[in-house]
């Protein structure tokens, strides 16, 4: 459930298809995951999630394999 919710916010924000959606996307290769975006899936995922990430894990977020790493801190399971 918790995979699909994020991988959810990160088709709906990034504006990509579903099957884009892996643990190598990231920051630095995909021309539509911008500062900007960047901003919009950090919003989505504290929305998404009921959480508050602190500002070292807002600039750690360089990847979906990274937002899984971080999101597990805060409690969120990705085991399906």
């Amino acid at each position: 459930m918790s995979l699909n919710k994020l991988t959810d916010v990160f088709v709906s924000v990034l504006e990509i298809e579903q099957d884009e959606v892996c643990d190598q996307l990231s920051y630095s290769e995909h021309p539509k995951w911008d500062s900007m975006s960047h901003m919009m899936l950090v919003a989505e995922l504290e929305a998404q999630f009921d959480i508050m990430l602190d500002t070292d894990d807002i600039i750690d977020m360089s990847s979906f394999l990274k937002a899984k790493q971080i999101l597990s801190k805060y409690g969120v399971s990705f085991d399906e």
